[in-house]
Formats: C-alpha cells, structure tokens, sequence
C-alpha cells in the first residue's frame, strides 16, 4: 500500500492539463520559463516530485511510489485526457505511470532518457553533496567553491545550487532530500519491467551530444511504447530543453497539437 503525498505544483494557463515533471536533483522552478510558454496553449502543472522541491520528503523513492505520486496528484485535481512531458528521472516516471495507468493519457513526452537501465553514474556528485556543511557555509559561492573539487562541469553546479535556499535565518540547506536520494540512488538506474506495454502515441526527444539514448535504444523504446517516435534536437546534451528552449519548445508542441 503506497502511502499518500500530497504533491507540490505551480499551475499556469488553461485549456488541456499538460503535466511537466523535471529530473534528479531538479524541481518546478527548472521549467518556468518554458512553462510560460506552454501556457498559452495549456494549462500546464509544473511538478515538484517527492524528495524534490517544495514537495514531501520521504525514506521511499522508487519509480512506482513517484508514478503513484503522480496518480494522486490527477485524481486530487480531477485531471484528465492530458499529456505528461518528463524530463530524465522525470521521463522515467512518466514512463512508469503511463503503463501503469495508460486510461488517464492522451500523449506522452520523454526527454532524453530510455527504458533501459542504467548504471549508477551520480556518485561523484553525491559525494560532493555530503561535504557541504551547511553549518558552517553561509553563500553559494562557497558552496560552488567546494562543489568544483568533484564537479568539473559548472553547469551541472550552478543546477543543483539553484536547489540551495535559506532554511532558516542564517542557515543554507538543499530542497532535495540528498539522505533519502543517496539512499535509494540504485532505483533511479532501474529499467521499466519487460513486459511493460504502452499504446499510447508518445514523443521521445535525445540530445544530438548526449548519451542517455543511444542508437540501440531505439528496438527497446519501440517495444515498450508502440506508438512511439525518436526525435533528435541538434548541438544539444543531456538539458535540451534548457540549452534549445525554443526549438525543444516548437518540436513539443507540434506533437501536442
């Protein structure tokens, strides 16, 4: 029996619920300004999901607690006929829920990542995570400083420092919950069980420069999701929709529409 988390959102718009769901280490506030946009199409809920955000923090964290999560949160807000867009963790959620619920879904979106599993690869950024002391760091500079001696790429940084806010008077903390994460950092690899089918018509979007899907994704995408298309934005890696806003936001809606 899974237990009831009352999922944090931002809703914007109106018209047919487009449900958005970021990935790991991320929240709502990554997709703002896409949203916007979104918006004039949509009513679009941005998602914080659990151990995310503004969203509850809790020991479990697995794909068939956040899909659940996400089957609350329509039934809360009485959504219906609307399409998930997920984003990396985000988009295997997305995946989770639409083979488990299929009825609630008119079209899916995932953005760069595919059912397969994957190898545990957050470890050096985990590890980082846990050196910060937030009893003695008072900016995100500090934070950036420490961080560089595990993180060489300062985009990824300065994207889990937007993470960092003040708890309290004079103290920093995340708004992901880092313990519960590390903890259960092996299911976010987990790959969608084999005999999982979807029918629904469904978009998957890969970076040109990233390797979350790879050419040999492509019979396993297929499989899973049979209704499915293979997308490509050009001179982009793993943060498409941040790195090609317009252009990520263009492809999607043509789909949607």
């Amino acid at each position: 029996m899974f237990e009831k988390v009352k999922l944090y959102s931002k809703v914007l718009g109106k018209g047919q619920p487009l449900i958005i769901i970021h990935g790991l280490f991320g929240m709502s506030d990554n997709w703002q300004s896409l949203a916007k946009l979104y918006a004039d199409y949509f009513e679009v809920h941005l998602i914080d999901q659990r151990n995310h955000g503004r969203s509850p923090h809790t020991d479990e964290f697995s794909y068939l607690y956040l899909s659940n999560d996400i089957h609350q949160y329509i039934i809360d807000n009485k959504l219906s006929d609307f399409i998930i867009m997920g984003h990396s963790l985000g988009g295997k959620t997305a995946m989770q829920f639409a083979v488990s619920y299929p009825k609630f879904l008119h079209k899916l979106i995932i953005v760069d990542i595919s059912p397969r599993f994957y190898s545990i690869h957050h470890d050096k950024i985990i590890e980082g995570l846990k050196i910060l002391d937030f009893s003695v760091l008072k900016s995100r500079s500090q934070a950036d400083s420490i961080l560089s001696e595990y993180i060489e790429d300062g985009d990824v940084r300065q994207f889990l420092l937007k993470s960092m806010y003040w708890k309290e008077k004079g103290k920093l903390d995340f708004r992901f919950n880092l313990k519960s994460i590390s903890q259960n950092i092996a299911n976010v690899g987990e790959a969608l069980e084999s005999g999982a089918r979807c029918s629904i018509p469904t978009l998957f979007i890969k970076g040109a420069k990233s390797n979350y899907i790879k050419d040999d994704d492509e019979e396993l995408i297929f499989k899973h999701f049979t209704d499915a298309e293979i997308q490509t934005l050009d001179d982009v890696g793993h943060w498409l929709h941040a790195e090609k806003p317009l252009e990520f936001f263009e492809m999607t809606v043509r789909f949607c529409l």
